[in-house]
């Protein structure tokens, strides 16, 4: 897997996730809207901690900026 996030990326994906779980966590959002965020938002922290999103690769999309 070649990285194709950039830092802001990154960063915009984990500071989404964490709205979801404040949001969540206050009691804004429940049922299944959570259940379907929070799947998101986990993805998010996951393809945020890698630096690689699979749905990059068909678009040949990369925020990583010049190696």
């Amino acid at each position: 897997m070649k990285k194709n996030m950039g830092t802001i990326d990154r960063a915009l994906r984990v500071v989404a996730a964490l709205a979801v779980g404040v949001l969540w966590y206050l009691g804004v959002i429940s049922g299944t809207v959570a259940i379907v965020l929070g799947i998101l938002a986990v993805v998010f922290v996951l393809t945020s901690l890698i630096s690689f999103c699979p749905l990059y690769l068909p678009f040949g999309l990369s925020t990583r900026g010049k190696e």
